[in-house]
């Protein structure tokens, strides 16, 4: 019998929900078959087999979630071996995991064992999250399958008082699932899976490691020729900005108390989704004309919806633009995501009356509102970015 644990399905996630069997208990695969749809909070990425055998056992069922290197499947397989090669899924390569983490010694080599094998169930992404939150890793007790440390344990440890022991978030305990002494619930508890619960996570990860700062203004829209793409000129804009001021097309390290600054304007966009929120991801906004980035628009927030982009897809943004004002809403207080230090919100179009030269009159204009990491971008350096976007937007074409 083989196993054939989860593999990492992109960027180091900590875990993935089962959306659909292909394969059922009995079934024989062939390598590359896909076998299973999982749902991680990026994408949905079909699992393919590793090799050619016969399925004995499935661990889990649809809606269950699995941690990465928890098993998956067991397999009656054709040859021999002690791994398997997790072939590739979605366009990576998705792992190559032991048949089975279970080790057996004692004494002195036990305790090495078992280190070793705690060592092996911290995800690197989770492991760089407790050392930039200034959280001992080597003290926490998992509480994900298998004894995984997860990042709701690492989120838990940094909130906590320090003379209390860590405990996980109520999201991953039992417990949650039941009412409160004295309390009346008034509808049934949704515990949060997918991209909600990967907001959850992003959402706290920011309120504990970034200090916020929001500035506001309008840009005046009047002199805009007919036809003109809203996207797209807000996307000009922030390349103009980020030339400006290049502070804030950057990611800051707070570990290491330093940034980085990058030349290449990788802009990600928050789609709203019956899911919950997604940040696909503009590549190299500045080097690209009109059309084209109408184009990659189109084909990332379609992606988006349906869930079929890819992770390479939802990575390593530089700043970020959320065009909430498309729905409803003037200014706003958008959420910086780590380690990006800056996110531009653009409001609903509306005519204000202002006053002109000529007299009063009443144009168009766009609600800006920026956030900013103010540990190392100032108000000034915002302030020009700001100004540099709003004289862009208000060029007539």
């Amino acid at each position: 019998m083989k196993r054939f644990n989860l593999p990492d399905l992109g960027e180091g996630l900590q875990e993935a929900e089962i959306v659909r069997w292909h394969v059922a208990v009995g079934d024989r695969v062939e390598v590359d078959q896909p076998m299973v749809a999982m749902e991680t909070a990026k994408a949905v990425v079909e699992v393919p087999a590793p090799f050619a055998g016969i399925v004995t056992t499935l661990h889990g069922k649809a809606g269950d979630t699995i941690a990465t290197g928890a098993p998956l499947v067991d397999f009656q397989a054709d040859g021999t071996g002690d791994t398997v090669d997790a072939g590739v899924a979605q366009g990576g390569v998705v792992g190559h995991m032991p048949e089975t983490d279970e080790v057996i010694a004692t004494g002195a080599a036990a305790a090495g064992a078992r280190a070793a094998a705690r060592r092996q169930r911290v995800l690197p992404a989770v492991r760089d999250v407790a050392l930039k939150l200034g959280v001992d890793i080597e003290s926490l007790r998992g509480n994900g399958p298998g004894g995984t440390i997860t990042l709701d344990d690492v989120l838990a440890a940094k909130t906590a008082p320090s003379y209390a022991m860590s405990a996980p978030l109520a999201i991953n305990t039992p417990s949650v699932m039941r009412p409160a002494i004295g309390l009346t619930e008034t509808g049934e508890l949704e515990v949060l899976r997918s991209l909600r619960r990967a907001m959850a996570q992003s959402m706290t990860l920011s309120r504990d490691s970034v200090m916020e700062c929001t500035v506001f203004d309008d840009a005046d829209i009047e002199g805009w020729l007919p036809g003109g793409d809203y996207t797209g000129r807000l996307l000009r804009a922030i390349s103009s900005g980020c030339r400006a001021e290049p502070g804030l097309n950057a990611w800051f390290d707070g570990a290491n108390q330093g940034r980085r600054l990058f030349q290449p304007i990788h802009v990600g966009i928050a789609v709203d989704t019956p899911d919950g929120l997604l940040v696909p991801v503009i590549r190299d906004v500045a080097n690209r004309d009109a059309a084209q980035l109408r184009a990659e628009v189109n084909r990332l927030k379609s992606g988006a919806r349906d869930r079929s982009l890819p992770p390479a897809d939802l990575k390593d943004f530089t700043i970020m633009l959320s065009n909430f004002g498309v729905m409803a809403g003037r200014y706003a207080t958008p959420v910086v995501v780590p380690p990006a230090v800056a996110i531009l919100g653009s409001g609903r179009i509306a005519r204000d009356v202002v006053a002109t030269e000529r007299g009063i009159e009443a144009h168009r204009r766009i609600p800006l509102s920026l956030t900013f990491d103010h540990r190392c971008v100032t108000g000034g350096e915002a302030v020009r970015f700001l100004a540099a976007v709003i004289a862009d937007l208000q060029l007539p074409a």
